[in-house]
């Protein structure tokens, strides 16, 4: 839900601000910069998906996962499509997916989201949980100060969906 607020609220802003810049700089002008950001970001996204599935089939021919290949050309062929977009407020978007820094703070703001776990600090514990097709998995990771992460075991408990349905 705060996903779809954020959306719609950046929406109406970039249409605002396509408003308000189009009122000051003339129709055509407005118009013919929408027009060049659409076609540059449809060009952008027809090289980047080509260059980025070339680039990830030859890592993982090398045996090797293209993560950062498979991030990279997706946050190019998003800035390609935020080109696309009529709207001032989403090409400076777009644009920032173009650029290597940019992409880098991105990047690092989605892992700092998405990779956030609740951490009980009395107890030195934290707890993932992954679900795949239904099924849920708890991991539970024990921290002690003497073991490195290559010595511990890992914990966890596996929950299928009949065992939860018959629990009830």
């Amino acid at each position: 839900m705060p996903i779809l607020v954020f959306i719609s609220l950046f929406t109406l802003l970039d249409f605002i601000l396509l408003f308000s810049i189009g009122s000051q700089i003339g129709l055509l002008t407005t118009l013919l910069l929408v027009l060049a950001t659409g076609v540059i970001g449809l060009h952008l996204i027809r090289k980047e998906g080509v260059a980025t599935f070339s680039r990830a089939r030859q890592r993982m021919q090398a045996g090797e996962l293209p993560s950062s290949e498979l991030l990279t050309g997706a946050a190019l062929i998003f800035g390609g499509a935020l080109l696309m977009a009529p709207g001032f407020l989403s090409d400076l978007l777009g644009i920032a997916c173009l650029l290597p820094t940019a992409r880098q703070l991105m990047y690092n703001a989605l892992m700092w989201l998405g990779l956030k776990t609740s951490v009980n600090s009395e107890q030195g514990e934290s707890t993932k949980t992954h679900r795949h097709q239904g099924t849920a998995y708890h991991e539970n990771s024990h921290s002690n100060a003497n073991t490195s992460h290559k010595e511990a075991p890992l914990e966890g408990d596996f929950i299928s969906r009949d065992e939860t349905t018959r629990r009830r």
